[in-house]
């Protein structure tokens, strides 16, 4: 069994045509209710040390990565073009090297509540992404809720903190994680319309699984995994439905859109 050698035309892929917010939202519901135990369960992954951050972040990619890469060659889907190998880079950097490993070190000192309320900022700056690389225009009363929800966000970190001077290391790794997740979000969303939902994170994967295997070897070389049964659980929900499965809903709602309304 192997992997077709051709590029994938967009007219190949339905989402292309299907042109119903709507089911967009619905689709994107169900990614976020996947999403939703992301971070307190990497909270508990990573607690005490159990599963080292470096770890948790490249571990649950490597896992999603062999499970995509089964995927792909079980449904014999083909190779992307050259162009969009480039735009998967930008998705792999985002959504699979960069949001989970920053929220792992994040969330190796701080709480998972505190952690999710900056996170929220998240729909805002897929929002703002949407508009310089797709030219998506929202209306104005998603910007006013949305910057509300900014604003409120960065409030509460620096309340948290003690004032603006108080924001720590991990708040700025919150912020890195939020910029990048909006990136691999917004150009994932357009891959989705070309490739189809669940390959666009699969090739993803597949295209980061050399350098985040590499990690999470060294990872287990240098601190091997010591954690109990319900830190090695919420790993495999990591790996499995926040880093695979859970892409498969959020990606097809992206895909018909618009990105920044059902983000």
């Amino acid at each position: 069994m192997k992997i077709h050698s051709s590029a994938i035309v967009s007219k190949s892929s339905p989402l292309l045509h299907e042109k119903s917010p709507a089911r967009g939202i619905l689709w994107g519901f169900i990614g976020v209710a996947t999403f939703s135990l992301t971070v307190p369960l990497t909270r508990i992954a990573v607690a005490d040390g159990g599963l080292g951050a470096l770890f948790v972040g490249s571990g649950r990619a490597v896992m999603a990565g062999v499970l995509a890469t089964l995927a792909l060659l079980f449904t014999r889907q083909r190779l992307p073009g050259a162009k969009q190998w480039l735009r998967l880079s930008v998705v792999a950097a985002g959504i699979v090297v960069g949001f989970p490993m920053l929220t792992s070190y994040a969330l190796t000192v701080s709480t998972a509540s505190h952690g999710a309320v900056v996170i929220a900022s998240l729909p805002a700056v897929t929002a703002v992404v949407a508009v310089i690389r797709i030219g998506e225009r929202p209306g104005a009363i998603f910007w006013a809720a949305t910057v509300g929800g900014s604003i409120a966000a960065v409030i509460f970190a620096a309340v948290h903190g003690g004032g603006i001077s108080g924001l720590t290391w991990s708040d700025l790794l919150f912020l890195a994680a939020v910029i990048a997740a909006a990136c691999g979000y917004a150009e994932g969303g357009m891959l989705a319309r070309e490739l189809g939902a669940w390959q666009t994170i699969s090739w993803s994967l597949v295209l980061s699984l050399p350098v985040m295997t590499a990690l999470a070897v060294f990872a287990s070389v240098n601190a091997p995994p010591t954690g109990t049964s319900g830190q090695w659980a919420a790993f495999v929900y990591l790996g499995v439905m926040s880093m695979f499965l859970g892409f498969f809903a959020w990606y097809r709602g992206l895909g018909i859109g618009p990105v920044s309304t059902v983000s």
